[in-house]
């Protein structure tokens, strides 16, 4: 049975996951790339050093997100949300949306490769002696939606 979520699930799988696709476009090229994020209920939030996909959503800041559940062909769901990048330069919201950060991923084992920055201004990389300081955004969400499937239809709510 393939079907729609409805806006309380997009909101679940959402809050439910912390890696994600998000997908950029600079006018010529589209770039899509797996990021960690979390879901306020409002917003994507999530950081990155400056690199391709920084430069291309500041020249054009309509983006993309993307999240699959997929427990085997027949059995997932997957959200789609578009929205708008927006970097959050205060100190405050930036330590905020870090504290986010943290408090999720406390819960998380995390591999030596994936961890969140520090709430401090800047992060150091442990191959690297240069300071980084990340750029902290959030996609603001224009729209989002979300599709399944499933093999047992009793276990999903039924479309009109």
């Amino acid at each position: 049975m393939l079907g729609s979520l409805l806006t309380e699930e997009i909101d679940e799988v959402l809050s439910r996951n912390i890696l994600g696709r998000l997908g950029c476009n600079d006018g010529v090229k589209t770039y899509v790339i797996p990021i960690n994020y979390i879901y306020d209920g409002k917003c994507i939030i999530a950081h990155s050093v400056e690199g391709l996909k920084i430069k291309m959503m500041r020249k054009n800041n309509a983006v993309c997100f993307e999240v699959d559940e997929i427990t085997n062909q027949t059995n997932w769901k997957s959200v789609i949300v578009w929205g708008t990048y927006h970097e959050i330069t205060s100190e405050r919201e930036r330590y905020e949306a870090m504290k986010l950060f943290v408090n999720k991923t406390l819960k998380l084992k995390i591999s030596k490769t994936a961890h969140t920055p520090e709430l401090n201004e800047n992060r150091e990389h442990p191959e690297s002696l240069l300071s980084v300081k990340p750029v902290i955004f959030r996609i603001l969400i224009d729209e989002k939606t979300g599709r399944y499937e499933t093999e047992h239809a009793d276990e999903y709510h039924m479309h009109l």
